[in-house]
């Protein structure tokens, strides 16, 4: 059964806050009153991964413009993600926060957990209410597009905020919506 449309399960787990340099607990009551988006990888020190982490922060700036928060979650513990922090050129520059999920709650009650015990490549938005509004699961040899997370976080505040409308395929903010209706049946 999809998670789509459902509440986020209550979690509260160790995390890496890499801009203050410093540890925190992060739990579901953290999501209330802002956009988030949780970006699972399998591993730290690996070779996909600060790839897409990386892309992710050169997007963070304008994600927050869009009052939405990230957190990367992997099932390495906050430390293995500060050591990480400390010994990559690409990983340095994040300002997002790292969540370690070594007991593998949060990767679990998402439905992200792979067969080898690690996390897959799965992109969660979810609302200010709490509800996970979209998700995307790539194969572990396959990274993904933070610009594609910035779209679909700006489609989802549009829809938030003209209820009735739907975004067709290729919806930018600039671009027209569609109003469901029998006189579109048929017609597109």
């Amino acid at each position: 059964m999809s998670l789509v449309g459902k509440k986020i399960e209550e979690f509260k787990l160790d995390a890496y806050d890499s801009k203050n340099d410093k540890f925190v607990t992060v739990s579901n009551e953290d999501l209330a009153g802002k956009w988030t988006v949780f970006m699972f990888y399998p591993a730290d020190f690996t070779f996909v991964c600060p790839t897409e982490l990386e892309d992710m922060q050169e997007h963070y700036s304008t994600l927050k413009s869009l009052n939405t928060e990230v957190y990367s979650v992997s099932t390495d513990t906050h430390f293995v993600h500060k050591a990480w922090h400390d010994h990559s050129q690409a990983i340095s520059k994040l300002e997002f926060t790292m969540i370690g999920d070594p007991q593998k709650d949060l990767t679990q009650k998402l439905d992200v957990l792979g067969e080898d015990g690690l996390a897959q490549r799965g992109t969660f938005i979810i609302d200010p209410d709490g509800i996970i509004q979209s998700i995307e699961i790539n194969s572990g040899n396959m990274g993904r597009d933070a610009s594609l997370v910035v779209d679909k976080i700006k489609a989802q505040q549009f829809l938030r905020e003209n209820p009735g409308e739907v975004c067709p395929a290729k919806w930018k903010e600039t671009g027209k919506s569609l109003t469901p209706g029998l006189d579109l049946v048929g017609k597109i």
